[in-house]
């Protein structure tokens, strides 16, 4: 018996296997997202594809961890609290709702359960551009209680979604107008306007406002956008089609930069 373990982690959305001596050092890792096994020594080779045995889904390279680019080492120096890339969609809302459930019987449903469910059902067609080069960061929080539901970089450039929840509702969009059904109207597109702006300038690049709508009924946009977008949930993965702004390591540099939350306290 070679003595080691295999313990299952999590490290930004993606499963990570650690084997680890008796003491609970790490010699080795397996990722299978990139079908590689990790040795920092090579003297345990042997032994660490023993353990890993039962966990190998096919072919893997095996060799030292590859030297981190940039961009990663930026991420690897950041403390964990202020990592922003863990958030999940929704994640204040989340929060708010483990905190402060609410009543269990009201007459009419949390507004804060269907903004999260909107929250999640656009970070999940979000998170799927992740393997054509775009990146998307959940729950960017703003000083002032504000915070960008979805920031998205890519090819295509930088993107601050802002998510409505709108099942089976008719919406009118009258620049900066936003009316959902029957509901009062309000100047939601100042908002999203305003949140790009901040993230804007948080960055040091141009950021583009959205508006996503979830499952509407129809949409009717009255007069023209003035540089906002406003798109049905079913048309979020167009994004993808968008090229020719950003290069990859400018993607990378971004993210890194994102993702700290020290970015975002001026703004």
């Amino acid at each position: 018996m070679s003595g080691l373990r295999v313990i299952p982690t999590w490290r930004h959305g993606q499963e990570r296997l650690y084997v680890c001596l008796r003491d609970g050092r790490n010699i080795a890792w397996y990722d299978r997202e990139a079908a590689r096994v990790n040795l920092l020594s090579e003297d345990r080779r042997d032994d660490v594809l023993e353990a890993l045995g039962p966990f190998l889904t096919g072919p893997v390279a095996v060799g030292p961890p590859a030297v981190p680019t940039p961009a990663e080492l930026a991420r690897l120096s950041l403390h964990p609290d202020d990592d922003l890339a863990p958030n999940r969609p929704g994640e204040a809302l989340q929060v708010s709702l483990d905190r402060d459930p609410g009543p269990q019987r009201r007459l009419r449903p949390d507004p804060r359960r269907r903004a999260l469910a909107a929250e999640q059902a656009v970070g999940e067609s979000l998170d799927r551009l992740d393997g054509v080069g775009w990146h998307t960061l959940h729950s960017v929080p703003l000083p002032g209680g504000d915070r960008v539901h979805h920031l998205v970089i890519g090819p295509g450039g930088l993107f601050a979604i802002h998510t409505l929840y709108a099942r089976k509702a008719r919406v009118t969009v009258a620049d900066p107008v936003v009316t959902l059904g029957r509901r009062d109207s309000s100047p939601l597109l100042r908002r999203v306007r305003a949140d790009a702006d901040r993230a804007s300038y948080a960055l040091t690049a141009e950021v583009h406002p959205v508006l996503v709508l979830v499952d509407p009924a129809d949409l009717a946009i009255t007069t023209p956008l003035r540089d906002v977008r406003v798109l049905a949930d079913t048309e979020i993965e167009g994004l993808a089609k968008l090229g020719g702004i950003l290069k990859p390591a400018d993607v990378q540099a971004l993210h890194a930069t994102a993702r700290d939350r020290q970015t975002w306290v001026l703004v």
